[in-house]
């Protein structure tokens, strides 16, 4: 995150109510499916909230991501407001912009060392055991 934005700062470590883990894109880059979260009641996603200073690390981040705010059909990600809660008592509730997939029709499982790359961040940052252990089951490509 700080080599595409170099104004990121970390807000804190979030969970994202309703929804879940998803594959639902092929990545060109990566060749294998690539995470994205869809609404399911009672589920959750965990994860990091970076706060972008800067309208160039914006446009950096959306240009990762296939998103520009110029096209509505062929964007490969819609940047969406969702409120999530951050995981210290004393935080309140905070609306925050995340990427949501526009799905592809057949979309292949991620590969081991996607997962890996997942499972990693996940530990780095402290996410909770129960979803680093759900991320180590995640059907892959052999």
């Amino acid at each position: 995150m700080r080599k595409r934005c170099p104004s990121a700062r970390i807000v804190g470590v979030a969970r994202l109510a309703d929804h879940r883990l998803a594959f639902t894109r092929r990545s060109t880059r990566r060749r294998c499916g690539v995470a994205d979260v869809s609404p399911q009641s009672g589920s959750e996603v965990w994860g990091v909230v970076y706060r972008i200073t800067k309208s160039k690390d914006l446009r950096a981040l959306d240009s990762a991501e296939g998103f520009r705010t110029d096209r509505k059909r062929s964007n490969s990600y819609a940047r969406r407001l969702r409120q999530v809660t951050f995981d210290t008592p004393s935080a309140k509730p905070r609306r925050v912009s995340i990427y949501l997939a526009n799905p592809h029709r057949y979309p292949p499982r991620p590969s081991i060392d996607y997962i890996g790359h997942l499972c990693r961040g996940a530990e780095y940052w402290g996410l909770p055991i129960d979803y680093q252990k759900m991320l180590t089951h995640v059907s892959t490509l052999t």
